[in-house]
């Protein structure tokens, strides 16, 4: 007896270790794999502490989200229950679409996977300004980018901090996925691409590329960006053309503003595109500005704060994530840092109430990422160092300067949202600094995204090394992760566990964009924003049928010939092509009864009064007893050329809906009302015209 209790005994204790080293090599020492597929909770996501409540009219999206043992976390959406415990106050269907029934109180929403369970409550209030409050679960569970972050492997860290972009490949724009881009993608397991004009050719292809980049991405969701500023920096191919910031700057108008700024993000995020890299918030201060000029609100601090905050919070509305461009400021300069290393002289004071003040409005109102410029700030840093081009010395530009990047950005300005180079292919940084010597020298500064490095596998290696062996900590590296996964988190930027299909999304995304709805916000921004500048009384055009209109210029004299002739049949076009009109061309102004300048420069050079071209428009002024009509296309200091035009419109863009009302105007179909955004310089120290000026049509 005692002996078979004895087998027994054995028989069960090797079962017992059998079960248990089964036990231990499944729970305990989990292979790579298991780490990345087990899933061990499911959360709502607006409970983490970094999300932030997202209601439009009466109607909130939620999001579940598995966590997986190794921390990471992906959106969840297949075999999910949504049940609300107060359907007066709110329903939520299967989705997590939330519907507020107009009902005050409180429910709790909840979501089951059958094995984890979440929930949140939201109060509702049939008036004021705020009528969805939140009150989010609290504790440890909801701490999901520190756990992210402490199973992230050194790689995993570095390569969320890479932004490549794929303009073109093998000399070809890429308008589809390339099986070795995704091999690039998944193998340096980048945190974000940007697109360019090259890229986004209409809609469902741009949706279509969006989405198998997303598939591409590495546990979590990519920063799919691009420069959607409106203006001369549009990238879409399709859709609604803003005008630009300038032409906002001369409606004087937030609301508009944030109309603007809420139909460009409408649109990027029906074609996935989750990150905006605008507004620019430079002060444009120097007419000489090659690079900035009409892409800013303006010259006046407070404007440009005003309007790109409104911008901002027109983006944001759509989950789309806002970059306040290019600090601490690229308006006062004369150099373009796409070819040159540009310098903005002034002191501490100056900065501060200048090209910093629109910077930290937008700090303060919450923008989610600021773009670093490539220009030198002595009176910031003053730090020298050797150039590669040439062996000289020269001052460290801001993108790579850790006085700017930590001391001012950081420290004294408290903003811990993501800070982005600029391209980093730019020459104000490849010129002088090696592709991985630029990149460490960002990474050092306290930069989160190294923006278009040159060449991905080179510099994440470098970056890599350099944490490797000291020179950068991995704390530093860290740091730029939380925030760039904070920013995921606070946008909604999450992988799909099970991601849906494109044909839906190109369905919805056809009917946003360049809606009629769109488009109206288009036309209203053109209207409001050309200004009259000078009317010596031949404004409007009233003319005969018979009576001739010819329209001369070279840049876009089409577009505004095709916007007049709409008002006015007997029009022609004289297109310069030479330094001196023909015989022809001669005749055709002599024997016209009015004429119309449509100039369009972008530099000081083009607007020279010895410039040919402006030489040819001065001829015409001073030889024709025919009413001379000047409109500057782009930029509204073209009339320093022209002085002694009969009348000059200024109209800030070169987009359809700007040469309509421009030719409005010219006929007396709509008044101007739009106001000099800019000083016009004299040339000789003075003004020609004032910020602020204005003309307009009596009553």
């Amino acid at each position: 007896m005692r002996v078979g209790r004895k087998k027994v005994s054995v028989v069960l204790f090797v079962l017992a270790l059998l079960l248990s080293q089964s036990f231990f090599s499944q729970g305990v020492l989990k292979t790579d794999a298991q780490e990345q597929t087990e899933v061990v909770d499911l959360i709502i996501s607006l409970n983490t502490p970094e999300a932030e409540l997202g209601v439009t009219g009466d109607t909130l999206q939620l999001q579940a989200l598995h966590v997986y043992r190794d921390g990471h976390f992906e959106k969840a959406s297949k075999g999910l229950t949504w049940k609300t415990s107060n359907k007066n106050v709110a329903s939520v269907d299967e989705q997590g679409t939330v519907q507020f029934a107009n009902h005050p109180g409180r429910t709790f929403i909840s979501v089951t996977d059958g094995t984890f369970e979440d929930r949140i409550a939201f109060d509702y209030k049939d008036r004021g300004e705020q009528k969805v409050t939140v009150s989010k679960q609290k504790g440890e569970r909801y701490q999901i980018i520190d756990k992210a972050i402490s199973g992230m492997t050194l790689e995993e860290k570095v390569g969320q901090m890479m932004m490549p972009d794929f303009r073109k490949w093998n000399g070809k724009d890429v308008t589809s996925m390339l099986p070795e881009i995704e091999a690039l993608v998944k193998k340096y397991k980048v945190g974000g691409v940007i697109l360019f004009r090259e890229n986004v050719v209409n809609t469902e292809q741009t949706i279509r590329l969006v989405h198998d980049y997303q598939l591409a991405a590495q546990k979590y969701g990519l920063m799919v960006t691009i420069d959607q500023e409106g203006g001369i920096v549009t990238r879409l191919q399709q859709g609604t053309d803003m005008p630009g910031n300038m032409a906002l700057g001369a409606t004087r108008s937030e609301e508009l503003a944030f109309k603007v700024g809420d139909v460009i993000g409408r649109e990027l995020a029906a074609l996935g595109i989750n990150t905006n890299f605008a507004p620019d918030m430079d002060v444009n201060n120097n007419p000489d500005n090659p690079v900035i000029g009409v892409r800013s609100f303006g010259g006046d601090p407070q404007l440009v704060s005003d309007l790109g905050v409104a911008y901002i919070k027109g983006l944001q509305q759509n989950g789309i994530a806002a970059t306040a461009k290019h600090f601490p400021g690229h308006g006062d300069t004369a150099v373009d840092s796409h070819l040159g290393l540009p310098e903005v002289p002034h002191d501490k004071d100056r900065l501060s109430k200048v090209e910093l003040y629109p910077f930290q409005k937008a700090m303060e109102a919450g923008v989610d990422a600021i773009m670093t410029a490539h220009v030198t700030f002595p009176k910031i840093d003053d730090t020298k160092v050797i150039s590669k081009k040439d062996g000289t010395e020269i001052a460290l530009p801001a993108t790579l300067s850790q006085k700017v990047i930590t001391g001012l950005i950081r420290d004294e300005l408290g903003f811990d949202g993501v800070v982005s180079t600029d391209a980093m292919n730019m020459q104000a940084i490849a010129d002088h600094f090696g592709p991985v010597d630029a990149a460490i020298r960002a990474v050092k500064a306290g930069v989160d995204i190294v923006l278009m490095p040159i060449g991905l596998e080179e510099v994440t290696t470098g970056v890599l090394q350099a944490v490797k062996n000291g020179e950068i900590s991995e704390e530093r590296i860290e740091q730029s992760v939380k925030r760039i996964l904070t920013l995921k988190v606070k946008r909604g930027i999450f992988k799909a566990e099970n991601p849906e299909g494109v044909d839906g999304q190109i369905e919805r995304g056809k009917s946003v964009i360049g809606s009629a709805e769109n488009k109206q916000v288009e036309a209203e921004a053109a209207a409001r924003s050309v200004t009259m500048v000078k009317n010596s009384g031949v404004l409007p055009l009233k003319l005969e049928e018979d009576k001739k209109i010819v329209v001369i210029g070279t840049t876009y004299v089409d577009n505004l010939a095709g916007a007049v002739k709409k008002h006015h049949a007997n029009t022609s076009t004289i297109q310069i092509a030479t330094e001196a009109l023909s015989d022809e061309q001669r005749k055709q102004v002599e024997e016209a009864d009015a004429v119309i300048i449509g100039s369009y420069t972008f530099d000081v050079k083009g607007r020279s009064p010895e410039n040919a071209l402006m030489s040819i428009y001065n001829q015409l002024i001073q030889n024709n007893d025919k009413p001379v009509i000047g409109v500057g296309i782009r930029n509204p200091y073209d009339i320093m050329a022209y002085p002694e035009v009969d009348a000059y419109l200024a109209q800030y863009g070169f987009r359809n809906a700007s040469f309509s009302a421009t030719a409005d105007i010219l006929f007396g179909k709509s008044k101007p009302t739009g106001k000099l955004p800019v000083t016009i310089p004299d040339g000789k120290g003075g003004a020609l015209y004032e910020y602020g000026y204005g003309l307009s049509y009596e009553p």
